[in-house]
């Protein structure tokens, strides 16, 4: 089967006008060339490219052949759909359209205006994929894709340049928000329930960054990287997507691997992509501006160079003529492009609409939203609340919530609604006074040098973050009129071209005497005080959390933050979200915490354990779990079992009931770890292995849940062997609520070694990696 898919990447608005590029010889080959009118012309029409046109084809640009005559390849950047991140290079002489991608991590991002245009180009804001993994929720993030499409289609969008899978495994990355989640499994099946409701729709996605791509301080790092931790940690997501939802595209990561740039190596985008996994689609480059090798990019299965420069289609010609680069290698390259290209609206000429159904698209934003925001604490039951209460609503994210969005994660809705909005439409009664005291605050601190807004670019951030002010006397003022205090608490603001630095990790001692004050106030009153984190990812919650009553993660979920918010704390929606990274006590407590993001390379000596894998192995209490999040309601876990009285054979079926018990319905995570014998391999103390999420349950109602493992579920990653190894010994299956949190467990035995897969023995690193073991 032939390859089939786009890759593509993750963008930039760029201006690029490229020089003319002659072939007078073109028109006088055919008076009526080929056209590609299906995949069953592919061939003829390659037959008839001239050496430019395969090259430019293979060159993003936005580039168009304008004239039959001369054959003209003239550049104009983004002429399709303002804002869009790119297109590829349309050759009409041949009927090969120009295909129009964006970028998507929290929905189609475009231009909400055009010049000389008095309709407006708006777009759903979903929430950040970080949000949309503590959902665990496979078919809320299918519907989520398939709305994305729904919008992708009505502006004339072709690739969405998302999904972001890559592994959460250190904590400051500054793109972490982008991805889903530290743990390959919950990563592999979001992305695939994700990309087929997306591709179902006739428009198709782009997984990124492939791969080991855990870092913005230094996107030319060389990742150094153990085989093992690459195949059972940074790549088994992507792997479970390739081979469950075949992706059209895939997008090359920015960084060497192993001493490679991503882009060039033959290993990762042939031997593991394509002939491991069975790719079928393209690969495309990240929008790159440094040097690489065009020729030794194209050999390796790097379909299209993005955005694309003129000198870029040079370097292809030239190296064909020179002899460095075979022209087999640009056919095969352009055949899985026109693959691709025959598959999409703008081929089929489909008609946009520009209209796409906001309203209905902001209740799935909303719902998504409200799914992912994890209860961490909610002692004596402080939520839900009735929204007939008064509140009073601490914090300058109040005034300047973070919705979500920089770089990529950039786009445009028609509307957002804030905290206090969302409070307000739900019938809280708020503290006005309060709010506008903030107001004004924000307002005059925004007007000083210090603090102002400055027009900045994608990358640098342009909104400092504020101190918090001094509500010392505010506070005991609320607590004697309010009923409960709701404080919001933001990530101090990053930019999307750096990490976060370690303190970004620590509230600072504004927030922490703000805290202090409300805290000491409405205790006092023996009023609650619930905690609200408006973050991109965890922050340290130790030094603080007894002097709060609840405390909700809202993530930065979208343009619906204020209304799913007040649907979560007033038990319109029962939480179900779950901690998909692990929230560590301090930023010491991690593996790396001496040595990211490292200094022209990242060694990452934790090999495999990462997230919980490090914590339940090596006994390093976390502040909140993997997979932890509370409820209002209560389950209990029964019938934890097996079939073929434990022993192994092909696959094992594992069972569980469970029961809602306590008063109000709910919905709950049940996740499925599996503790591997130590063999010749070492093993995590556990692994997720499955996951599934019931349906809404009432109280007393039960359901039971069933979970195939196959296999390569459960297999290990043999170096030596280069397979995946299903190693002999008992194994455990423990059924619980988080990776700390073990509602039963059952045991099988495996009776002998066997080799589950074999594959290409590629990506050794080519220096020795002082491993994390068990036995350091």
């Amino acid at each position: 089967m032939k390859r089939l898919k786009i890759f593509l990447s993750l963008a930039l608005a760029l201006t690029l006008v490229l020089p003319v590029y002659g072939d007078p010889t073109a028109a006088t080959q055919e008076e009526q060339p080929p056209q590609l009118v299906d995949e069953a012309s592919i061939e003829a029409v390659i037959d008839a490219m001239t050496l430019r046109e395969k090259a430019a084809l293979l060159v993003g640009g936005n580039k168009e052949v304008l004239e039959e005559t001369d054959n003209e390849i003239i550049g104009d950047q983004a002429t399709k759909v303002p804002g869009a991140a790119g297109q590829t290079q349309g050759i009409p002489r041949l009927g090969i359209p120009s295909i129009v991608m964006a970028d998507g991590p929290m929905g189609v991002r475009i231009s909400p205006t055009r010049e000389e245009d008095e309709h407006t180009y708006h777009a759903t804001q979903f929430p950040l994929p970080i949000s949309i993994g503590a959902s665990w929720d496979t078919e809320l993030v299918n519907e989520m894709g398939n709305t994305i499409s729904d919008e992708m289609r009505a502006y004339g969008i072709d690739l969405l340049l998302a999904p972001g899978l890559n592994t959460q495994s250190y904590l400051l990355n500054g793109r972490n928000h982008e991805y889903f989640s530290e743990d390959p499994v919950l990563t592999g099946k979001m992305t695939s329930a994700f990309t087929d409701g997306v591709q179902e729709n006739g428009v198709g996605v782009t997984l990124k960054h492939l791969a080991a791509y855990n870092q913005r301080a230094d996107n030319n790092v060389d990742s150094i990287v153990s085989q093992r931790a690459l195949r059972e940690i940074y790549l088994k997501g992507f792997e479970m997507a390739v081979k469950d939802a075949d992706p059209w595209a895939v997008m090359d990561s920015y960084n060497k691997i192993n001493g490679t740039w991503a882009t060039e190596h033959q290993a990762l985008l042939t031997d593991v992509l394509r002939d491991d996994w069975g790719f079928n689609g393209i690969a495309m480059t990240d929008w790159e501006f440094g040097a690489r090798n065009v020729a030794k990019q194209m050999e390796a299965g790097t379909n299209l160079l993005m955005p694309g420069r003129p000198e870029q289609v040079d370097a292809i010609v030239d190296a064909v003529n020179s002899g460095t680069l075979d022209e087999a290698i640009l056919d095969r390259n352009v055949e899985e492009m026109l693959r691709i290209i025959v598959q999409t609206p703008t081929f089929k000429g489909e008609t946009v609409s520009n209209n796409p159904d906001l309203n209905r698209n902001a209740k799935v934003s909303r719902q998504a939203a409200a799914d992912g925001m994890v209860l961490l604490k909610n002692e004596g039951n402080a939520l839900p609340i009735d929204p007939d209460v008064s509140v009073s609503v601490f914090g300058t994210p109040q005034i300047e919530p973070m919705f979500g969005g920089r770089g990529s994660s950039l786009n445009f809705p028609a509307e957002q609604v804030g905290i206090v909005e969302g409070l307000d439409n739900a019938g809280f009664q708020l503290n006005k006074d309060l709010y506008e005291k903030y107001e004004t605050y924000v307002e005059e601190l925004r007007a000083t040098d210090e603090y102002k807004q400055t027009p900045g670019n994608f990358f640098v951030s342009t909104f400092p973050t504020l101190p918090e002010m001094d509500v010392t006397e505010e506070a005991v003022t609320a607590a004697e009129n309010t009923d409960a205090a709701i404080i919001v608490l933001a990530s101090e603001f990053g930019s999307y071209g750096n990490d976060r630095s370690k303190e970004d990790f620590y509230l600072s001692d504004s927030k922490q005497q703000m805290i202090e004050h409300v805290s000491a106030a409405y205790r006092a009153q023996g009023k609650p005080v619930i905690a609200i984190l408006n973050v991109e990812g965890p922050l340290e919650v130790v030094s603080w959390r007894d002097k709060v009553d609840a405390i909700v993660v809202g993530w930065q979920p979208g343009q619906e933050f204020g209304h799913a918010l007040a649907d979560v704390i007033t038990g319109a929606v029962n939480p179900s979200g779950k901690l998909p990274l692990t929230w560590p006590v301090d930023y010491s407590d991690l593996p790396y915490a001496d040595r990211y993001p490292g200094d022209g390379e990242l060694v990452y000596e934790e090999d495999i354990y990462v997230g919980y894998r490090y914590n339940t192995t090596f006994d390093v209490t976390p502040a909140y779990a993997f997979g932890y999040g509370l409820s209002y309601t209560d389950f209990n876990y029964s019938h934890v079992r097996t079939t073929r009285n434990g022993q192994f054979k092909d696959k094992i079926t594992i069972f569980t009931t469970i029961e809602n018990t306590g008063d109000t319905v709910g919905r709950e995570v049940v996740q499925v770890y599996v503790s591997k014998p130590d063999g010749k391999l070492e093993k995590p103390e556990l692994e997720l292995a499955a996951f599934g999420k019931t349906k809404e349950l009432r109280p007393n109602q039960r359901e039971n849940l069933k979970f195939e493992l196959q296999a390569k579920d459960i297999a290990s990653f043999d170096e030596e062997l280069s397979a995946w190894v299903l190693e002999q010994g008992t194994y455990e299956v423990k059924v619980g609520s988080s990776s700390t949190d073990i509602k039963g467990t059952v045991a099988f035995t495996v009776k002998q070694d066997t080799i589950v897969e074999e594959v290409n023995d590629v990506l050794a690193p080519q220096v020795d990696i002082d491993r994390l073991s068990k036995g350091n």
